[in-house]
């Protein structure tokens, strides 16, 4: 009797000492797969910060060019675009507001020029506009 049993719980053993590897295994993959998932995202946000940014170079080269340019534009770079929202103007000082989606990142940039020289005054990332 004591033979019969031994090979059950060898059995037994087997499949739950199965069980925890494939358990720890699953746990491991699926921790780097979110991590390769939030590293995408990451780089997708960084694109979309740069393409935020061209707008607003392309805005400051506009308004150099002409001082009533009002924004309000959609420009196209490489094969991705970005958006120039209608600018205001406070004073001395025009805001420039530009917004950039890639692959679900978003980013929003207000920056506050010097409408005299063109010197920036602030630069900030905003939520929403």
């Amino acid at each position: 009797m004591n033979r019969n049993n031994s090979g059950y719980i060898a059995i037994i053993s087997t499949i739950i000492i199965s069980l925890l590897l494939m358990g720890i295994i699953f746990a491991v993959n699926s921790s780097s797969f979110l991590t390769r998932s939030n590293l995408l995202n990451s780089e997708f946000k960084e694109q979309s910060f740069a393409l935020a940014e061209a707008c607003v170079d392309s805005a400051l080269l506009k308004l150099a060019q002409n001082a009533s340019y009002s924004g309000n534009e959609n420009v196209l770079i490489g094969n991705d675009q970005c958006s120039i929202l209608p600018m205001e103007t406070l004073s001395s000082q025009k805001i420039i507001k530009t917004k950039a989606i890639l692959k679900k990142a978003i980013t929003n940039l207000k920056i506050t020029v010097n409408s005299s020289n063109l010197s920036i005054i602030s630069w900030e990332e905003v939520s929403k506009f």
